[in-house]
């Protein structure tokens, strides 16, 4: 597959999005004008980059565990060529049909990658030592086995890397990054347990950040709602070039010391490590053994200190996982909590003041939801418990934390504090906001819906008045009061009967059949996108609820608000899209929000 890649004319390689993008330009930016080039994310995986009224659009060709290809939200094809066939023939998705190849200019060869440049030698190296093959044989080997070998080599490398320090603990990685060269942007990548979490330790101002990196039911790697990757070198490569959602760039590797080469994995003996898998010419699989050429010790991976800055790489941008694990409890001793002066919102349950939560080594401002004290009313008691037991399975740097149940003179629910309120009032209050600004909040909030389909919750209250800001350029979603968790069996909710229900923020087929979904969560995004792009007017202005319901049913949406950008609502006419299975999922309106941010924060 990749030598058929490889010779294709149109194929760049190992480049990345702005090379992309400044080729295209190159080549005209006609509409239709694409490339293609390797992921920078998933192994064996590819980038189609195409350009469309002088702008540039990215989607991403994974590899299927089939050993498919296709576009997120695409149909499966057999090859990377066949989805640029199919797209020749059908947008399906895509921002308009490709119509001419980008080729490459005359003598350029597509880029190799880093670790592309050694993944040839260590695979030989490998096949060598485990079969003592030579020559055609050890060829062959190669050919039969390359999918499992690529994957092994792959998925293993980091292991030898100089940035990877294996199990040491979050003081160590501190002290260690302290010393010698203070560069911001200096960083090493821990081990945190055996069942794939790792940790990705960064010096910025003086401060080592802390940023966890889990693995998904897929083997997928990333850090909480961030772009996920096959490899931990992947992912060092990505954040080398692009902070995207960390507070820089990497930019020097902090190298293990000098003889602290060997793993603590049980399966590690001494720099060896075992696997199975099936050698030619056997039927039944054999366990072997490989050795890692110290040549992968070249690769750092890393970019110079004076890399562009990318989007979210801003001053006032507070990283989410600075301190992940900290606020890990069900409850709140009353002691650890202090109640300040003055209300910050009230509602049918009671109030919500600031307060203080003092931990064991240090004290965060919160948020405290205390339930009127009326023994005639347990439904009210049970909605809080109900919104509790929801905001405890959440851990998402674009959700509000719930930080734990506090049983005292009244039942009180502790969360962390969103200072600014929420999105439509600040927005109304601050009208000089850049766009690029809205965008930034906006697709925050897509981050946390991503997560919440992810995780199979529907949120079902979804508005501007339930995003609160931390920052000016930091949102989280609120109020899970109306959410449900649904099983892996189910795709939606069917509620019982009619409720006293955000009429205007609800898709056709919630006030049809009671049915909510993930999909019906999309079309409210699409209103709260028109009430983020409109400076938080409010939607249907002058409309009661069965207008509303009459207007969406003849076909007709709301008008683009002023000054909104065409792609922005574009995308909200997707989201109101009348069928919920035709209506693109927050894995694809994330995807195109997040491409639309980064196209006009490089202009």
């Amino acid at each position: 597959m990749s030598d058929r890649v490889n010779s294709l004319p149109f194929f760049y390689g190992n480049i990345t999005r702005e090379d992309a993008e400044d080729y295209l330009r190159q080549g005209g930016m006609s509409d239709g004008l694409y490339l293609l080039r390797q992921s920078r994310s998933y192994l064996g995986g590819y980038a189609l980059s195409v350009s469309f009224r002088r702008e540039c659009y990215h989607y991403t060709i994974e590899r299927e565990l089939n050993e498919m290809y296709a576009i997120a939200g695409g149909k499966s094809h057999r090859t990377p060529v066949d989805v640029i066939d199919y797209h020749s023939q059908e947008s399906d998705g895509l921002v308009c049909l490709l119509k001419k190849p980008c080729n490459r200019p005359k003598g350029m060869q597509p880029k190799v990658g880093p670790f592309e440049d050694l993944k040839e030698k260590m695979i030989k190296e490998y096949v060598q030592q485990t079969w003592n093959l030579q020559g055609a044989a050890l060829e062959q080997a190669i050919i039969s086995q390359r999918p499992q070998l690529e994957k092994l080599i792959a998925t293993t490398a980091h292991e030898k890397m100089p940035w990877f320090h294996h199990t040491i603990t979050r003081e160590d990685s501190e002290t260690r990054l302290q010393m010698g060269s203070r560069i911001n942007g200096k960083f090493l990548i821990r081990q945190r347990d055996l069942h794939g979490s790792y940790a990705l330790c960064l010096l910025h101002g003086g401060q080592v950040m802390h940023y966890r990196i889990d693995k998904d039911k897929a083997g997928k790697l990333s850090i909480p709602d961030g772009k996920k990757f096959d490899t931990l070198w992947q992912l060092v490569e990505h954040y080398s070039y692009k902070p995207d959602g960390l507070l820089r760039v990497l930019t020097e590797s902090c190298p293990r010391p000098e003889g602290e080469n060997r793993g603590t994995h049980p399966s590690s003996i001494n720099g060896l490590k075992s696997y199975t898998l099936p050698i030619p010419g056997r039927k039944k699989p054999t366990t072997t053994r490989y050795w890692m050429s110290s040549r992968c010790l070249s690769v750092c991976l890393s970019v110079p200190s004076n890399a562009e800055s990318m989007p979210m790489d801003t001053e006032v941008y507070e990283s989410p996982y600075a301190d992940p694990d900290e606020l890990r409890t069900s409850t709140v001793d009353r002691s650890q909590l202090f109640l300040e002066d003055g209300e910050l919102g009230s509602g049918n349950f009671g109030t919500v003041m600031k307060g203080i939560y003092k931990m064991r080594k240090t004290e965060k401002p919160v948020a405290v939801k205390i339930l009127k004290n009326d023994d005639n009313n347990p439904a009210v008691k049970e909605e809080m418990m109900r919104e509790a037991n929801v905001m405890q399975q959440l851990d998402n740097p674009y959700i509000v934390r719930m930080i734990g149940i506090c049983e005292a003179e009244s039942l009180m629910l502790v969360m962390e504090l969103a200072e600014l309120g929420p999105l439509h009032k600040y927005l109304q209050k601050h009208r000089q906001i850049s766009m690029k600004n809205v965008t930034e909040l906006v697709h925050q909030v897509a981050m946390g819906m991503k997560y919440l389909e992810e995780h199979n919750f529907v949120h079902r209250d979804l508005a501007a008045r339930n995003v609160l800001l931390v920052t000016q350029h930091y949102a989280k979603i609120s109020d899970f009061g109306l959410s449900k968790a649904l099983t892996e069996e189910e795709n939606y909710y069917k509620a019982k009967g009619h409720g006293k229900w955000p009429v205007k923020w609800y898709a056709p087929e919630c006030m049809n059949y009671f049915k909510f979904s993930c999909k019906s969560d999309v079309w409210s995004f699409g209103v709260l996108m028109w009430e983020a792009y409109s400076l938080g007017m409010k939607p249907y202005k002058g409309m009661k609820g069965n207008e509303v319901i009459q207007m969406i049913e003849s076909g007709e949406r709301m008008n683009s608000p002023v000054n909104c950008p065409p792609e922005m609502y574009d995308l909200m006419k997707k989201c109101w899209t009348y069928k919920p299975d035709e209506r693109p999922g927050f894995l694809v309106v994330e995807s195109r929000l997040r491409d639309f941010y980064y196209d006009i924060s490089s202009q």
